[in-house]
């Protein structure tokens, strides 16, 4: 069994939410107790052995690209900049020809979860899926849309607008290259609704639920939050 070690983050939004809150640097560059949320990213995935990270960026790329260089603690970076907004899915196809092998993990550069990213990819690859799914346990999906599983499989996919306690889709993906090999680079379409719940329909979707700490720094009162989060994390652990 081969080992996923390239990931793609999407840093490419233009943080419309954030309007007023940040307003002078790219919603993945905006500042965490005094550093890109980026950086705090890009620790982790250094932290746990990935060899390559591509950036897929847009809005104000070229500053992600000066922040962060060209290696993050032994661990390659390389960019791939939309043109024009693509959507989710048009920016990880165009940047699916900076990836190497033959799978790779896809984040929102937008959202911070902790997990075992070995443990994900296993699942993943053990159950021949094509694609796998982190999920975050919240006490209210209303906002986010819920996924539902039985067991580790992904069974049905709800709107935003309901209540109550749930999973639902962190923004972190392992996914077979294959995945996105029948999308023109330059398309723009959503991954969401034209890739990720097609699959879900027709194919086994893992859905991993063995995560914590799930952060959307999207709109200002969780980007709030986020500072005394990460502020309080163990020093081993920023």
């Amino acid at each position: 069994m081969g080992t996923t070690d390239e990931a793609i983050i999407l840093a490419g939004g233009f943080g419309t939410r954030l309007r007023g809150v940040v307003d002078a640097v790219p919603k993945p560059l905006a500042p965490v107790t005094g550093r890109p949320f980026l950086a705090w990213m890009l620790d982790v995935l250094a932290a746990q052995g990935l060899r390559r990270v591509v950036l897929a960026t847009g809005h104000l790329g070229d500053q992600v690209e000066s922040t962060l260089g060209s290696t993050w603690r032994g661990m390659a970076l390389a960019y791939s900049r939309e043109p024009a907004p693509l959507g989710t899915g048009g920016a990880l196809a165009l940047a699916l020809s900076a990836i190497e092998g033959d799978t790779l993990f896809a984040l929102n550069g937008d959202t911070w979860l902790e997990l075992d990213y070995t443990a994900f990819a296993h699942a993943a690859m053990d159950s021949g899926a094509p694609l796998g799914i982190a999920l975050a346990r919240v006490p209210d999906v209303g906002r986010y849309g819920a996924v539902h599983v039985d067991g580790e499989r992904i069974v049905g996919f709800e709107e935003k607008g309901g209540a109550g306690a749930g999973y639902i889709n962190a923004g972190v993906y392992w996914l077979r290259r294959e995945v996105l090999a029948g999308f023109a680079p330059g398309h723009a379409f959503s991954f969401e609704r034209e890739v990720l719940e097609p699959i879900a329909s027709r194919a086994p979707v893992v859905g991993f639920t063995a995560t914590r700490g799930f952060i959307d720094i999207g709109v200002p009162e969780d980007y709030l939050r986020a500072q005394a989060q990460f502020a309080a994390m163990p020093a081993g652990a920023r």
